[in-house]
């Protein structure tokens, strides 16, 4: 049997990477609004915001079967461990749903983002800190 501290370990090491990298993209999308005249610096921007996008989507699925194992596939819990996974869930859909969005899509990184691709995409990023927040909370309560 595996030392459960190990998951732990691993879960820890597994989330970090889709939380910087979904904050990354958020970014990276909302400043190549702020450059609608500069059309080289928004492909950039996109691209990045694409790429981190992609990468966080494909990370996050370790992060929450980790996160799974430790919980014993307790999928909502209690308290905290609850807290933790009303922000996760949907953190996890959006920004899967919008990684796929965006590889499907297929756009010119230079056309316009879809208003309502922003705001999802603001959504995931608030929703991701939060789970973020709330699983500091488990550590620091456990």
């Amino acid at each position: 049997m595996i030392e459960p501290s190990i998951w732990s370990n691993l879960h820890g090491a597994s989330t970090h990477f889709p939380i910087a990298l979904m904050l990354v993209s958020a970014f990276c999308d909302c400043a190549s609004l702020l450059f609608s005249q500069a059309e080289q610096k928004q492909r950039a921007l996109r691209s990045a915001g694409t790429i981190t996008l992609v990468l966080g989507a494909l990370g996050s699925y370790a992060a929450v079967f980790t996160g799974l194992v430790m919980t014993r596939w307790q999928v909502w819990g209690h308290a905290t461990l609850l807290r933790h996974h009303q922000f996760v869930w949907p953190a996890f859909a959006l920004m899967v749903g919008l990684a796929t969005w965006r590889l499907v899509a297929r756009r010119n990184p230079g056309d316009k983002l879809p208003r309502a691709y922003v705001v999802l995409m603001l959504l995931a990023a608030a929703f991701m800190s939060g789970a973020g927040y709330w699983g500091g909370e488990m550590l620091n309560r456990g």
